[in-house]
């Protein structure tokens, strides 16, 4: 864990979303349910990013970062599902803090 934050910016990027996803949920009192929905996004979001930087790593040492298509593909494809993931997480927290912040204005 120390590694990937070290070496890569997006990592951090996603623990310090993750930090204030946590606070506001936190603030607004969510039910056990709903932080272990919580919990199990922001984890599904950081699990894809470590194994794209995996992906990353492993074809640039292997091809020594020469251009290859296939190379090119698999790295788009690993990055395409860090996009999935985080859309998703984007979908869940839409509905999660949507309603919970609805219920505070009613």
């Amino acid at each position: 864990m120390r590694l990937v934050l070290k070496s890569e910016v997006n990592i951090r990027v996603h623990f310090c979303i993750a930090m204030v996803v946590m606070a506001l949920a936190f603030v607004l009192d969510f039910s056990i349910e709903r932080m272990c929905i919580l919990l199990l996004t922001i984890g599904f979001v950081i699990v894809t990013e470590m194994v794209n930087s995996a992906v990353e790593f492993s074809l640039d040492a292997v091809f020594h970062n020469k251009y290859s298509r296939l190379v090119g593909m698999a790295k788009d494809i690993s990055a395409g599902a860090v996009m999935f993931a985080s859309a998703v997480a984007i979908v869940i927290g839409v509905l999660l803090f949507g309603s919970a912040i609805l219920k505070m204005l009613v």
